[in-house]
């Protein structure tokens, strides 16, 4: 469908036009007249298909005028990643538009966001933890929200911010449209939508947890890091069509240590970011990354979900995550806005369990490749690898020891606090003094 068919406004076809986009996604399209109607929406769709758009353009289309500063749309996303993405796909739409949009997250000075958010606003983008911190602080005030967008709650459920959602439920007027969108679905997020959404329609532009046709996915059997990291090399130094990679490992440490690894050999084309990295690090890593100046980075899940990275040539699971949600999510990152992409998976031996949990989601076996001649596999495991053996701790009987007959038990110590005296005790020692001077 043409966007030019939606019911939007001229400032929205105008944005549009500028951004290039002709044609609404499938997600987009379907939602669009439900939202409009001021119905809850339960939204399902595969990563990459625009379901951020899918939301903004009704809500912006819904938007009026309000000389009010408090906001009239909340957004609330699980990542910092996500709050720049999601605020800048708003600036983007309303250009053409007076609307006043404000993104919050932690790890950053509250009181720059206290003075945003106090000067007023139209929408506000921001995490759970964050934003409820701001209404403690007083600063934000929830009473006009009317629209309430939650993107990616399995992420945020994941993260643990699961109180802070139900907080800002509370202090959230009763009266207002509910909106959620995710690829994945998740028997905890149902029982959060059966709790807090007023019979939501279910809108699936596909079934949850079908991968994208156009991701070829396939992997290697491989088994220990040192293989894996002299696979990884072969793979990047024989296919000149490896331009843009995603690498994901499981952990922040391991992230550190696979950098510093192909840093020898590869140099600044090489970029980093997990969360104990600095919010400019992080910004400027996926900037470098878009720009073309970084042909690879190395990540943990915290940009799986939601950072629209634009021609990701192949995505790299050097770890395989623990549930088959992340997968999903991490292979999203490639095969966006119809463009093909490419999904490799580094198997282990222990790695056996969270496959057959891939595979049974999408429903679509994993194509095994036989490893290129040149890959040296290794027997040698780094530290990382090596289970950590803890000693259990042996209590010894302390041992008695006899005395003597010569040993003499020290006695209580004297002390020099002066004894404190009642009336009478002291009327008594006046008397005692005179009668004995007497």
């Amino acid at each position: 469908m043409n966007f030019r068919e939606l019911n939007l406004s001229k400032a929205l076809i105008n944005a549009l036009d500028d951004l290039g986009y002709q044609n609404a996604t499938n997600i987009q399209s379907k939602s669009f007249a439900k939202i409009m109607s001021g119905r809850d929406i339960v939204g399902i769709a595969q990563t990459g298909t625009g379901k951020t758009f899918a939301y903004l353009l009704p809500l912006l289309r819904l938007w009026k005028y309000s000389k009010e500063r408090h906001p009239q749309i909340l957004i609330v996303v699980p990542t910092r990643e996500l709050v720049a993405q999601v605020t800048k796909a708003i600036a983007d739409l309303t250009s053409y538009m007076n609307v006043q949009t404000v993104g919050v997250y932690g790890g950053t000075n509250i009181r720059n966001q206290i003075n945003q958010v106090e000067a007023g606003l139209d929408v506000l983008v921001g995490t759970p933890g964050r934003l409820l911190d701001l209404c403690l602080k007083g600063a934000l005030k929830l009473k006009n929200c009317k629209k309430l967008v939650i993107d990616e709650v399995d992420e945020m459920l994941n993260l643990g911010f699961r109180h802070q959602l139900i907080n800002l439920f509370d202090l959230l007027p009763s009266k207002r449209q509910n909106l959620l969108f995710s690829a994945t679905m998740t028997q905890e997020v149902d029982q959060m939508i059966d709790t807090f959404f007023n019979s939501p329609e279910i809108i699936e532009a596909a079934p949850s947890g079908t991968p994208l046709d156009n991701i070829e996915q396939f992997g290697y059997e491989i088994p220990n890091f040192k293989s894996k990291l002299s696979l990884l090399k072969h793979l990047l130094d024989d296919d000149i069509n490896m331009v843009k990679v995603l690498v994901f490992v499981s952990t922040k440490k391991l992230a550190d240590i696979l950098f510093e690894a192909l840093q020898v050999g590869y140099g600044d084309t090489i970029g980093i970011i997990h969360s104990n990295k600095s919010q400019n690090y992080r910004f400027n890593t996926v900037k470098n990354f878009e720009s073309g100046i970084h042909r690879l980075i190395i990540a943990t899940d915290i940009i799986a979900r939601g950072i629209d990275i634009d021609n990701v040539s192949h995505v790299i699971n050097f770890d395989m995550p623990d549930n088959p949600e992340k997968y999903m999510h991490r292979i999203g990152r490639t095969g966006r806005a119809n463009m093909k992409g490419i999904a490799i998976s580094m198997i282990t031996q222990e790695d056996v369990t969270y496959r057959s949990s891939i595979e049974k989601l999408m429903k679509v076996k994993l194509n095994i490749q036989k490893l290129p001649e040149e890959v040296e596999l290794s027997e040698e495991l780094i530290p990382y690898e090596i289970p950590e053996i803890r000693m259990k701790n042996q209590l010894t009987k302390k041992p008695t020891i006899e005395l003597g007959k010569a040993f003499k038990a020290k006695g209580p110590t004297k002390t020099n606090t002066p004894k404190v005296l009642t009336r009478k005790a002291k009327r008594k020692a006046k008397r005692d003094k005179k009668m004995k001077k007497w």
